[in-house]
């Protein structure tokens, strides 16, 4: 679990690092929830913080709810799942992405195949599997550079629940 932990926030931190704070005042494209264009840094930055968790979140295509707003569809959020805390959503030279955390009483093998069907669904190739004991990871990228993807670490967790870390971007 510890290894798990380590790797989720190496991942993360990489996530981010890629991420820069010059683009956070440009909106982006093709989303409802995305920021005026006239809008300053720090506006563009609370206008993609997402809603409070009690607020319903919109529904995509196909009946579940985005991880994040403004997500795509391959980054659904699992049904049934809760999540630990709000997605985390930047935008970077490479385009829109995002993080969340969340906890299911889907076993690991279960959450890695719906995120593997959707990411096919989307037209992205399997690029990454990993099964480390109980843990499953799966990556799924497309686009110029493999630019489009998705990353998903799924472990068992506390009381029987599995523990899973979701991670996307969209790609330019």
């Amino acid at each position: 679990m510890i290894r798990l932990s380590a790797a989720s926030a190496a991942f993360f931190i990489l996530t981010l690092a890629a991420c820069s704070r010059e683009d956070e005042a440009r909106p982006a494209q093709g989303r409802a929830a995305a920021a005026p264009a006239e809008a300053g840094p720090a506006e563009a930055r609370d206008a993609a913080i997402p809603p409070p968790a009690e607020a319903p979140a919109p529904a995509s295509s196909g009946g579940v709810e985005p991880a994040a707003p403004g997500a795509p569809d391959y980054a659904a959020l699992y049904p049934g799942a809760v999540m630990d805390q709000p997605g985390t959503t930047a935008t970077g030279p490479h385009g829109d992405g995002g993080l969340v955390t969340f906890r299911t009483s889907a076993s690991p093998d279960e959450v890695v195949a719906f995120y593997r069907e959707r990411a096919e669904q989307a037209g992205l190739s399997s690029v990454m599997g990993m099964n480390q004991g109980d843990a499953r990871a799966y990556g799924a990228a497309g686009g110029p550079a493999g630019a489009t993807n998705i990353h998903v670490v799924a472990a068992p967790g506390e009381g029987g629940e599995t523990s899973v870390q979701l991670s996307w971007s969209e790609g330019r």
